[in-house]
């Protein structure tokens, strides 16, 4: 099927969907460059990678925020989960570059 011969809404909201879908990259971009200056902080002061009572914090903050968003929690805490960990691996590999291993 060709994309003339798709109905008008399906193609309108296609657009909709990839212009979310690049704001989405956008901002996990600026939300790890965030995270990068942290890590140097981090490593700079000796303080731990990982944070685990900022993290049950966030979880709690984006389930709440999930739910009035109409947005499964669950959902929202294993996308936040996947982003903790990879925001931990940079800091770990920052900490170990500042303690020159």
């Amino acid at each position: 099927m060709s994309s003339s011969s798709l109905p008008k809404e399906l193609l309108e909201l296609r657009a909709s969907i990839d212009n979310i879908d690049a704001a989405l990259i956008h901002m996990l971009a600026e939300r790890f460059r965030c995270t990068k200056a942290v890590g140097v902080l981090k490593a700079k002061n000796g303080l731990a990678p990982a944070d685990p009572n900022r993290e049950k914090q966030q979880v709690e903050r984006l389930r709440t925020l999930a739910l009035s968003a109409d947005l499964d929690p669950d959902f929202a805490e294993k996308f936040l989960n996947f982003i903790v960990k990879e925001v931990i691996r940079h800091h770990e590999t920052t900490a170990a570059k500042e303690n020159g291993s």
